[in-house]
């Protein structure tokens, strides 16, 4: 039996009865420009009151107790926003989605591709301006996947319809008896 041929970088299908590797396809994270615009504006601004309290204060003040209140609101207001931000990946597979959140206490959600499941697209008029949206992926049985705010959205989603396709018919084509044998 011959393997058929690849299309623009496809892998190669495997074989009868061969398990297909899991390769990685994207590892996406939310892109919402007003989610980390906030946290920017007050390090601008706290950085900025710093310097102009600095040596400034009244009495009872001194300076460290300044650069403490300031060194805590960057570090409450910004730092710990941006690795939150940074914390919540999506990760797409050739045989699955998975979404990883969380700092401290790490969540994963998983979602295999060869159950199949529906991939609805959501964009409001400021998503598409940006190229960005939000998809749904929901099989019917487990909670609803949202994956909220990624850039190229309808790329995404035609590499996740592409990627349930696939997998079915390997599925199928593996649950088969062979007749070449």
């Amino acid at each position: 039996m011959t393997q058929p041929t690849t299309y623009g970088g496809r892998p190669m299908t495997p074989a009868f009865g061969v398990e297909a590797p899991e390769m990685l396809i994207a590892k996406l994270r939310t892109r919402r420009p007003l989610l980390m615009l906030l946290p920017a504006v007050l390090l601008i601004v706290v950085a900025g009151a710093a310097g102009y309290f600095y040596d400034n204060l009244p009495a009872p003040y001194e300076n460290w107790m300044l650069l403490t209140v300031a060194a805590a609101l960057i570090l409450l207001l910004v730092f710990l926003p941006f690795l939150a931000w940074r914390a919540h990946t999506y990760t797409i597979t050739t045989r699955r989605v998975i979404e990883r959140r969380g700092l401290f206490r790490v969540r994963r959600a998983e979602l295999a591709h060869v159950r199949g499941y529906a991939v609805r697209l959501r964009r409001g008029p400021l998503q598409r301006v940006f190229g960005s949206g939000t998809l749904i992926l929901t099989n019917g049985v487990d909670a609803p996947l949202r994956i909220a705010g990624i850039p190229r959205a309808s790329l995404v989603h035609e590499v996740l319809i592409d990627q349930v396709e696939v997998n079915q018919i390997l599925a199928h084509r593996d649950g088969q008896t062979p007749t070449d044998v």
